[in-house]
C-alpha cells in the first residue's frame, strides 16, 4: 500500500501578492512536483486554500473583502475556478482530481467522518488526487482562525497519513534572530518563537500551523513546515534532507497503517 501524505497549500503559496487572483505558474510547478511524488509511490491528499483569492477576480473586486459575507461570497465564486486550475494543471500529468468540501462538523460527526474516510480511501485507491477545502461559503471557523491549517491536521489523522507537509510563504519556523529552526522535537519550546504578524491574504499564521503540527504529532504523524514558493522542497523533506522545519512525532504516539 502506498504511503499517504497530506499537503496543505496556503493562500500565500497559491495566490498572487495581496491574494487577488491565483498564480497559474505556481499551480503548474506544484502539480508537476506532486505528480512526481505520486509516481514515486506516495498517495497525495491536498488541503487547499485560495478559493477567496480566486473569487476576488471572478467577482471583479479591487481587493479582498474584510466582512464575513463578502469572504463567503468570494469563496463560493472562487471555488470552481480553483478546482478548474487544479484539474487542468494535473491533467497535463495524466492525473485526475476530486473535490471534497468539509466543515469541522463533518470531522466531529462519527457518521460524517466515516463517510469522508471511505470516500477518500476509494479516491486514493483509484489514483485520484483528493483536493479538500473548508466549506467557506457556509462555515466560519477557518475564515476567522486558521486558513485550513487545523483542517490539514484533522485530515491527516482521518486518513492515517505518514506525513503532513504544510506549505507556506516562509522557510519554516524562525527563531528570534530570524534564523530557520531546522528540527523540533519538543513542540512546547517552538511556540515561543511565534510572531503575531502574517500575510495580508492569510488567516492563520505560525500559531495555527504549530497547533496543526501538535495535533498530527499526537497521532504519530511527523510534519514539515516548508516554503511553498521554492521548488523541490516537498521531495527533499520526504527524503530527510535539511529543508524547512521538521517536527518529529513523539514515539509511541498514535497508530499508523
Amino acid at each position: 500500500m502506498k504511503k499517504r501524505i497530506v499537503i496543505k497549500l496556503g493562500t500565500g503559496v497559491l495566490a498572487t501578492p495581496a491574494g487577488q487572483s491565483l498564480d497559474k505558474a505556481q499551480f503548474a510547478r506544484l502539480a508537476a512536483e506532486i505528480a512526481a511524488l505520486q509516481k514515486d509511490g506516495w498517495s497525495c491528499i491536498l488541503v487547499s486554500s485560495a478559493a477567496i483569492a480566486a473569487g476576488v477576480r471572478v467577482m471583479k473586486m479591487g481587493k479582498r473583502p474584510d466582512d464575513l459575507p463578502g469572504k463567503q461570497a468570494c469563496a463560493a465564486a472562487g471555488q470552481p475556478e480553483l478546482m478548474r486550475l487544479y484539474s487542468t494543471s494535473f491533467k497535463k500529468h495524466k492525473l485526475a482530481v476530486a473535490q471534497l468540501l468539509l466543515t469541522h462538523g463533518d470531522i466531529d460527526s462519527l457518521m460524517h467522518r466515516e463517510n469522508a474516510r471511505n470516500t477518500l480511501d476509494r479516491l486514493i485507491e483509484r489514483g485520484l488526487i483528493p483536493i479538500i477545502n473548508e466549506n467557506d461559503s457556509v462555515a466560519v471557523e477557518e475564515l476567522r482562525f486558521g486558513d485550513n491549517d487545523r483542517l490539514s491536521a484533522e485530515v491527516s489523522v482521518l486518513v492515517q497519513a505518514h506525513h503532513l507537509l504544510i506549505l507556506t510563504s516562509v522557510d519554516g519556523l524562525l527563531d528570534f534572530e530570524g534564523r530557520r529552526v531546522p528540527e523540533v522535537r519538543e513542540l512546547a519550546s517552538a511556540f515561543r518563537f511565534v510572531r503575531p504578524e502574517k500575510g495580508e491574504e492569510s488567516t492563520g499564521g505560525m500559531m495555527t500551523k504549530l497547533e496543526a503540527v501538535r495535533k498530527a504529532g499526537a497521532a504519530g504523524i511527523p510534519s514539515h513546515i516548508l516554503d511553498g514558493r521554492i521548488a523541490g522542497r516537498m521531495k527533499a523533506a520526504l527524503a530527510g534532507k535539511d529543508v524547512g522545519t521538521a517536527f518529529i512525532a513523539a514515539r509511541g504516539a498514535g497508530r499508523h497503517r
